[in-house]
């Protein structure tokens, strides 16, 4: 069952020990915002699939990214969010798979749910049509052991 989020309120979430981000709510408008970022857009077409994934969670986090908590500079003074800074965080590899699996798996996974196939209301078939064709011939039985 798909349960709705029915506000828009940032949440905050654990990204490492003494670390965490408040993020806004991935809705659509910002999953569409961020595949039309220019940062996503030149990404060469060659690119790995590593690669635009990097390119796409730091264009992701940089308009989701309200405040954080445990980030500092290299003198351990805190600092604020800034578009270098989050590029920067997502640099680390522990960060970068943590916020990859608590906010931008949660909104692909419900992307994955709408690819199921479910069946027709007249049957799992129902409007297909073939794509292979027939076999010449039918299998022979199998030998039992």
């Amino acid at each position: 069952m798909l349960t709705l989020a029915l506000t828009n309120e940032p949440r905050w979430h654990d990204l490492a020990p003494g670390v965490r981000v408040e993020l806004r709510p991935l809705t659509t408008a910002l999953m569409v915002a961020t595949r039309s970022d220019p940062a996503v857009e030149s990404v060469p077409e060659d690119a790995s699939d590593e690669e635009r994934a990097v390119a796409f969670a730091k264009a992701l986090a940089r308009r989701a990214v309200l405040a954080w908590e445990g980030i500092g500079d290299a003198d351990g003074k805190p600092i604020d969010p800034s578009p270098e800074a989050i590029d920067a965080l997502l640099d680390v590899w522990p960060i970068f798979e943590a916020f990859q699996m608590t906010y931008v798996s949660k909104g692909l996974l419900l992307e994955q749910e709408k690819n199921a196939s479910s069946p027709s209301p007249t049957g799992p078939s129902a409007g297909a049509s073939d794509t292979a064709k027939p076999a010449k011939r039918g299998a022979r039985t199998a030998r039992r052991g």
